[in-house]
């Protein structure tokens, strides 16, 4: 019989994405599903709405990671969906990745599985790359649409400034 006890790591980068997706459900429910299949047990579900993985400053995730490296050795795998669930910086991953393994714990995604050998570290590697460029094209797209936004006088999303007010724009 196998031992094995999961953390399941689940993740949306906005609150907006909490509040309307169903994302987190789903990939809740898509980790049980592996951990019944594999016959693992599940020790908790660490679920962030609205965290970018772009770095570590993410409540949930650090609450995990604490977890991870204490005496008690709750878990020996975090399960995620995909590597961007778990970050998207491929530098950052790979050193949590490091330090977690230093304390017994591995990190998988179920839908991007490798082997633990080194041809199976390297095509993660890739992985957490195509991650990284993905978020910074996504960053380049969107910054470049609010610069096109605001030349044509309208307004992000922010308040606006001191002495002016926003009016709704009309197609006309």
């Amino acid at each position: 019989m196998n031992t094995m006890t999961a953390a399941l790591y689940v993740r949306v980068s906005t609150g907006r994405q909490a509040e309307k997706d169903l994302s987190l459900p789903d990939q809740e429910k898509q980790l049980r599903a592996y951990c019944e299949h594999q016959r693992w047990g599940i020790y908790k579900v660490y679920a962030e709405p609205g965290a970018s993985a772009r770095d570590g400053k993410r409540p949930i995730f650090q609450e995990m990671i604490f977890d991870a490296r204490s005496k008690a050795h709750p878990f020996d795998i975090i399960l995620t969906l995909t590597t961007s669930r778990f970050f998207r910086d491929a530098a950052e991953a790979r050193i949590y990745k490091k330090a977690l393994a230093a304390h017994g714990v591995k990190v998988a995604a179920i839908h991007q599985e490798v082997s633990d050998d080194p041809t199976g570290g390297f095509i993660e590697g890739i992985f957490e790359l195509f991650d990284q460029y993905e978020s910074d094209m996504n960053s380049y797209h969107t910054l470049r649409a609010m610069k096109e936004n605001a030349r044509k006088g309208f307004i992000n999303g922010s308040t606006p400034k001191f002495g002016f007010m926003a009016v709704k724009a009309t197609d006309g």
